[in-house]
């Protein structure tokens, strides 16, 4: 196959299917199970998908059924999937001394929707030591509440897998069936995971212009606007999630009634964060009462921000929604926001992205609920939630059936690349279009 003949899209595409495919058949070896176990090939595909596309839903517990080969393999899928392909090969590109073609170049460019074409060895190059040593960190911190109760061995490879997950929005841990549920009321843990989660889900490019605007103390104003959009959306998203998960679930006697007051908004908290694509949980999501199920389910579908290691439609997809329906009902023709206007290619893009999300969680949800036996609720959970890369579940991925793993294979698959490909496939078709090419306008009744 020639890859100068693919487009950037399909390059993305035939690479992660490529890396979840490699993946399958190494988990797939006797090597990679514990003694005792045995792997069958869905079950190590889905692993490796569960992995690469950082969602953290596991038909098998990861704890007890892998050999120390097979959580390392996990852990690198993992990790490949919180940089992306792309970054990834770029880098050994890259360490292997080799410079750029301008069809990596653009490849890079359109990966992470960038304006330019220059500096794009320096962007790799930043996304990979900014995650790595916001890894490094996490692990640091995590080692205060592991080691003392694994020992310095267990307890450091516990801090370091957890890290790479929580940072790379993957929600995949070795702790056991019940995640960070012992954790639930523990300051330290509950503060540095959503720390990670939403440091890696706000995007890199935020994060460089937080750092530049920092630098220069230069102030809120003199941020881009995506990073303006991306960090109001996000903390409006947290601290909102947060605050009405406390108060749906009070009083609620399976999830935070037993709890003091500083556990319940902790567990509230962490709630609300980890729908943004993480996966971890510290209560029973088969527990929570239908207010929090409807908001989980809208808080996964959202997801995190571009450029980032979470998944979901995006914090600025569903910005540019809202403001241009308020924008519709006070009678304004442009969409603004912080005294600019936003693009209409953004606008269309943002629309076919939302509209194409629903389409697919529609049409496979409704598969999925004809592979099994379970109630409507948990299989809509469960799609949101693997379209979303979310990586939560309400105690069905277990039962999947053979069609139904395939189904949420493809849903994570999708939701993985989806956004960037789709993004994508949208810019590069409105730069080709001839825009001096219009037809005549005829009105339809709406509503």
């Amino acid at each position: 196959m020639d890859l100068h003949k693919l487009s950037s899209a399909q390059i993305i595409t035939l690479g992660f299917a490529g890396v979840i495919l490699l993946g399958g058949i190494i988990l797939w070896l006797p090597v990679c199970a514990a003694p005792g176990e045995q792997t069958s090939f869905i079950d190590a595909l889905f692993t490796a998908a569960t992995s690469v596309c950082v969602t953290g839903l596991v038909t098998v517990t990861t704890a007890a059924h892998w050999s120390v080969v097979g959580k390392c393999v996990i852990l690198l899928l993992i990790q490949l999937g919180g940089l992306g392909v792309i970054a990834v090969g770029m880098s050994l590109f890259l360490l292997a001394g080799r410079r750029l073609t301008l069809k990596g170049r653009k490849l890079i460019q359109e990966t992470y929707n960038l304006d330019t074409l220059s500096g794009m060895a320096e962007v790799i190059k930043k996304v990979v030591v900014c995650t790595l040593g916001a890894e490094a960190l996490g692990a640091v911190c995590y080692a205060f509440a592991f080691v003392p109760g694994y020992g310095w061995k267990k307890g450091i490879i516990q801090s370091v897998f957890t890290s790479v997950s929580a940072f790379c929005n993957a929600g995949i841990d070795i702790l056991g069936e019940e995640s960070l549920a012992p954790y639930v009321t523990d300051p330290l843990v509950n503060v540095v995971t959503m720390v990670l989660i939403i440091s890696g889900g706000l995007g890199f490019l935020v994060w460089w212009d937080l750092y530049r605007v920092a630098k220069k103390r230069s102030g809120w104003k003199r941020l881009k606007i995506h990073s303006k959009l991306a960090v109001t959306v996000t903390a409006l998203l947290v601290l909102g999630g947060g605050l009405l998960f406390l108060i749906f679930e009070y009083d609620n006697p399976e999830t935070l009634r037993g709890m003091s007051v500083g556990g319940k908004v902790q567990a509230a908290m962490f709630q609300s964060v980890t729908t943004r694509t993480a996966g971890f949980f510290t209560i029973d999501q088969s527990c929570l009462t239908d207010a929090s199920i409807v908001l989980t389910l809208f808080l996964m579908f959202t997801g995190g921000s571009p450029m980032g290691t979470a998944g979901g439609v995006k914090t600025t997809t569903l910005a540019i929604l809202v403001l241009t329906v308020a924008a519709y009902l006070k009678g304004k023709g442009d969409t603004e926001v912080f005294n600019r206007k936003i693009k209409e290619q953004n606008i269309r893009t943002a629309i076919v992205v939302t509209m194409l999300g629903f389409t697919v969680l529609l049409v496979s949800g409704m598969a999925l609920s004809m592979t099994m036996d379970a109630s409507f609720i948990d299989v809509i959970f469960e799609t949101v939630s693997a379209l979303g890369t979310a990586g939560l579940s309400r105690g069905i991925t277990g039962d999947l059936t053979l069609i139904g793993k395939i189904i949420i294979i493809l849903d994570m698959y999708l939701g993985r690349i989806g956004p960037i490909t789709l993004a994508t496939a949208i810019v590069m078709r409105a730069r080709n279009a001839n825009q001096n090419v219009h037809l005549a306008e005829e009105n339809i009744l709406i509503g």
